[in-house]
């Protein structure tokens, strides 16, 4: 029992749970010295096993580490591989945004998450998923992955696929995803190509129109 003013002795606890002793979160035991956990954080109160989890100020929760692998990026808010130093594309608070995939959030989920090129996060389960139907971020668009052996093999395909006479001398104007770039090109079924980038991953703006039109 806590000590109260006088004899008079006020149990411990709130109104949900009332106890006989008050309660202090320790890595062990003060009478037996049995460890509750491998690691504990006296911040979070987490007990766990040893995982070569840290405390991380920025992100406010225990990560797995090791700690001296990663480094907080203040601007995207969360801990990245030091890989990724100067090499990723910042977006203020992004892991504090759901995953676009499943709509849970990404910033204390237990699985973890996938930078994509464009910045945005994606749970490393969602973006196998993603992968298994599609190759772009299904938030901007941009390319996920590395498409360029790709794009050559859609370059061979192209050249051997003529279009129909009537569609032969027609132009498109395209958007690209991946550079933000427009371009007027060739209009094939297959793909069109950005003159900028030359990803295939673009979008096409209006009808065709004949060569003679845009000359």
């Amino acid at each position: 029992m806590a000590a109260g003013s006088g004899d008079m002795e006020v149990p411990a606890g709130c109104e949900h749970y009332t106890r006989g002793c008050e309660l202090r979160a320790q890595q062990n035991c003060e009478n037996c010295d049995n460890i509750f956990g491998d690691y504990y954080c006296n911040i979070c109160h987490l007990y766990d096993k040893d995982k070569k989890q840290y405390h991380c100020d920025g992100c406010g929760i225990c990560r797995i580490g090791p700690k001296e692998q990663f480094e907080h990026c203040t601007k995207c808010n969360l801990c990245l591989p030091l890989s990724f130093r100067g090499n990723h594309k910042c977006i203020e608070n992004v892991s504090r945004q759901d995953c676009p995939i499943c709509l849970e959030d990404i910033h204390t989920s237990r699985v973890g998450a996938r930078v994509l090129p464009c910045g945005h996060l994606l749970h490393s389960t969602c973006y196998e998923d993603m992968l298994k139907q599609g190759y772009r971020c299904p938030l901007c668009m941009r390319s996920a992955l590395d498409m360029s052996r790709y794009w050559t093999q859609l370059d061979e395909e192209v050249a051997h696929t003529p279009m129909p006479p009537e569609y032969q001398n027609m132009n498109v104007n395209i958007l690209c995803n991946d550079c933000s770039a427009r371009s007027t090109v060739s209009f094939h079924i297959l793909g069109m190509k950005c003159n900028s980038c030359k990803s295939y991953n673009t979008t096409q703006e209006g009808k065709p129109i004949s060569q003679t039109q845009t000359e």
